[in-house]
């Protein structure tokens, strides 16, 4: 909860006054995970919800406030990462998305004030399924996952 949640809540805290004298932007880096609930992630799957929720108020509030300071949330799927890739091996039926990739979608995101940024892009999709027909989008959800019963 430190490193996912707190850390952003404080760095966010700490340059909010700089980030308005220069017109500045938020971008915080989150998860499909925090978005709709995946199986064997719980403790991450919290705080990637806690990030959505707050910086989703905060962006209302500046704009309540007229405080020029965009927040961009940017939702990604399985990243080619070595810790994603160790985690996750044998457990999902889904290729990982290159990290070069994801990372120009975060800068891109940033530069154009986006409110949101999806990668892969299909991951927008998921979230709206989901959304409207929770029990359809978890079944789909659940048939990337490997799992037996022990």
């Amino acid at each position: 909860f430190q490193v996912n949640f707190l850390s952003y809540v404080a760095l966010a805290t700490a340059a909010l006054p700089t980030l308005e004298k220069n017109r500045g932007a938020l971008v915080v880096v989150s998860s499909l995970t925090g978005r709709m609930p995946t199986p064997f992630t719980t403790s991450y799957s919290a705080t990637k919800f806690a990030l959505d929720g707050f910086f989703s108020s905060l962006r209302h509030e500046l704009i309540m406030q007229k405080r020029d300071v965009s927040v961009t949330l940017c939702i990604l799927g399985l990243i080619d990462t070595d810790s994603a890739l160790e985690y996750t091996r044998g457990k999902v039926h889904i290729s990982a998305s290159p990290a070069p990739e994801a990372a120009l979608a975060i800068i891109r995101g940033g530069a154009t004030r986006a409110r949101e940024v999806f990668y892969p892009w299909w991951l927008q999709q998921l979230c709206c399924l989901w959304t409207l027909f929770p029990s359809s989008g978890n079944h789909v959800l659940r048939t990337f996952y490997n799992y037996s019963s022990p």
